[in-house]
C-alpha cells in the first residue's frame, strides 16, 4: 500500500501552515469511517481473504474495494463488469444507478448513537468519492444526493447528529479523483492512479468550491482528502490549496487535515491496512474496513471479517504506537448496517467501556511493546501511570519486564485489585480476566 506522506510534490515556494496535531486528535484514539455512496448500490467487488494476493495486472480489473466499482466495471472483461451486466442488463451505466438509489432504512440518529456507545470519539462519513457523487446539497453538480436517488442532503443529516451524538466530525473528499467530469479510460494501473486525473485550473477550482461548501456549512473538525489534489493549485492563487488551508483554519481553528494532498503539509499521516512497526515520532492514523473493501461488498462473509479479538489488538497496538485507529464501516445501499459488522463494533466497544483509561487520552511510552515473550503493548496516562496491556489473558500468567518489577510490586494492580509478583517478574492473571481479548495491568511508570 502506498504512504501518501512521501508523496510532497516539487517546492513550488508556497508556505504552508506550521501546525501542530490537535489535542482533541491525539486524545481521541478510535474514530468511525463511513463509506456509503452510489457505489454501495451494486455493493459488490472481488473478494480476497486477509493476505491474499493477486498477480500485479490483475490488481484493478480485481480490485477488492467496493467502492471501486465505476472504475472497475469499466474494465473489459472484469469480474464487475460481468457481475454488472448480469445484474442491471447490457446498457445500464453505473451513473443510471443514482435513479434507483433509496435509503429508506436511513437512521443518522441510530447511527452515531452506536458509534458512539461503541467507544469512537470522531466519525469521518464519505462527502464525494472518486465516483464524483456527492452527498450533500451540492451548487457545483446535480449529480448528488438531493437532486437524484435520496433526495436528501445526506452529510446535513450526518453532520447535526454527529454532533448531537458528542462526535466529532470529519469529511472524506477523494480531492484527484472525479470520474463523473472526467473522460480517462480506466485505471489499471498505481502509474495510471496518479496520471489519469484532471489538474487544470478548472478541475481545481471545483474542487475547492465543493470543499468550501462543506467548510462553510458545517465546519468539520477533520478534512480527510484522499489519493491527492489538482496540480495547478499546488502553485498558490485564487482557488489555490494554501488558500483553502487557510479557510478551512480560520472556520475551524483546532481542525487537522491528513497527509494525501500531494504538498508539503502533513497534518497527520495515514497508513491503509497497514502499520507502524514501532512507535512513531509523529502522529498517525491506521485506517481500514472491518472486511477487505471499504463500501459495503456483498461478496464478502466472516472469512473476511477482522476477528473479534483482532479487532481489540489493532486498536491497542495502534495506540501503543502513537496512532489513531479510523475503523471503516460499509453501509447497505438503503442505510441499514450489516450485522456482522455492528457486532464486531459493539465488542470493541464494550472492551473499551472497561478499558478506555488504557486508551484514551494516552501517549506511547519509551517503547510499544517486548521483543520476546507474551505479547504486551504499553501507554502512558496523563497521570504517568503506565498501562501494561496483556494480549494473551487466557493464558494465565506472563512474564513482566526487568524494568517494571519494582514499580510493579509498589504499585501494580488490575481493574479489581492488587497484583502478585515474584521475584522473577512473573504475574498470575486473575480467573476473571483470562477470557477477555486484553487485559490490563496499571503500574506507575519509572
Amino acid at each position: 500500500m502506498l504512504q501518501f506522506d512521501r508523496r510532497v510534490g516539487p517546492d513550488l515556494g508556497v508556505t504552508y501552515p506550521s501546525r501542530e496535531v490537535p489535542a482533541w486528535f491525539r486524545d481521541a484514539k478510535f474514530g468511525v469511517f463511513v463509506h456509503w455512496g452510489l457505489y454501495s448500490v451494486p455493493g459488490w467487488a472481488s473478494p480476497r481473504l486477509p493476505g491474499q494476493n493477486v498477480p500485479a495486472e490483475l490488481e484493478y480489473s480485481h480490485h477488492q474495494y467496493a467502492e471501486w466499482y465505476a472504475n472497475t466495471v469499466r474494465i473489459p472483461g472484469s469480474p464487475a463488469q460481468d457481475f454488472h451486466e448480469r445484474r442491471y442488463g447490457v446498457g445500464v451505466s453505473y451513473e443510471d444507478l443514482a435513479d434507483v438509489w433509496t435509503t429508506e432504512a436511513f437512521d443518522p440518529a441510530g447511527w452515531m448513537r452506536l458509534f458512539a456507545e461503541c467507544g469512537a470519539r470522531y466519525v469521518v462519513p464519505t462527502a464525494k468519492h472518486h465516483d464524483g457523487f456527492c452527498l450533500w446539497d451540492t451548487a457545483t453538480t446535480p449529480f448528488n444526493s438531493v437532486r437524484r436517488g435520496p433526495r436528501r442532503d445526506l452529510m446535513a443529516a450526518m453532520a447535526e447528529q454527529a454532533r448531537a451524538a458528542g462526535l466529532r466530525l470529519g469529511f472524506y473528499y477523494s480531492g484527484a479523483l472525479d470520474w463523473h467530469v472526467s473522460h480517462f479510460p480506466p485505471i489499471r494501473s498505481l502509474t495510471d492512479l496518479f496520471t489519469l486525473r484532471r489538474n487544470d485550473e478548472a478541475f481545481a477550482r471545483h474542487s475547492f468550491e465543493q470543499v468550501a461548501e462543506l467548510v462553510d456549512r458545517h465546519a468539520p473538525d477533520l478534512l480527510w482528502n484522499d489519493i491527492d489534489w489538482p496540480d495547478s493549485a499546488k502553485a498558490g492563487g485564487p482557488y489555490g490549496l494554501s488558500e483553502l488551508f487557510e479557510r478551512y483554519y480560520a472556520r475551524v481553528p483546532d481542525g487537522v487535515v491528513n497527509d494525501r494532498w500531494g504538498v508539503a503539509h502533513l497534518g497527520y499521516r495515514t497508513r491503509e491496512y497497514q502499520s507502524e512497526s514501532r512507535t512513531s515520532p509523529w502522529v498517525w492514523e491506521a485506517t481500514r474496513g472491518l472486511g477487505q473493501s471499504f463500501g459495503y461488498n456483498r461478496a464478502e462473509d466472516e472469512r473476511h471479517l477482522l476477528g473479534r479479538e483482532e479487532l481489540v489488538h489493532l486498536l491497542v497496538d495502534t495506540v501503543a504506537k502513537n496512532g489513531n485507529l479510523l475503523l471503516n464501516i460499509g453501509p447497505h445501499a438503503d442505510g441499514s448496517l450489516p450485522g456482522d459488522q455492528v457486532e464486531r463494533l459493539r465488542f470493541l466497544g464494550e472492551w473499551l467501556r472497561v478499558f478506555g483509561g488504557a486508551v484514551y487520552g494516552t501517549r506511547p511510552w519509551v517503547r510499544h511493546a517486548e521483543p520476546a515473550g507474551q505479547p504486551v503493548r504499553y501507554t502512558l496516562r496523563p497521570d504517568g501511570t503506565l498501562n501494561v496491556i496483556v494480549l494473551d489473558p487466557g493464558a494465565g500468567a506472563f512474564t513482566l519486564a526487568g524494568d517494571l518489577v519494582e514499580s510493579a510490586r509498589a504499585t501494580g494492580s488490575w481493574e479489581d485489585g492488587p497484583v502478585k509478583v515474584d521475584s522473577s517478574g512473573n504475574i498470575e492473571i486473575p480467573g476473571g480476566l483470562r477470557g477477555l481479548p486484553a487485559a490490563v495491568l496499571t503500574v506507575r511508570a519509572p
